[in-house]
């Protein structure tokens, strides 16, 4: 199971080579920490992040 981060969206991927957030092909391995974000629309740290889909996204992506 290979988690790739997303390079445009920081959307963490599990085994594919496309985003299924926003449809990049532009993954890596290698992201550092991550949050997991349940409702958008309530959490501060989405609006101010600009991440309106819940999911799982890396922090920093190389």
């Amino acid at each position: 199971m290979a988690e790739l981060a997303c390079k445009r969206c920081k959307f963490i991927n599990v085994d594919t080579e496309v985003c299924v957030n926003c449809g990049s092909t532009e993954l890596t391995k290698e992201w550092y920490g991550y949050l997991i974000i349940i409702d958008p629309e309530k959490s501060e740290i989405a609006k101010k992040l600009g991440i309106t889909k819940p999911g799982k996204y890396a922090l920093q992506v190389e």
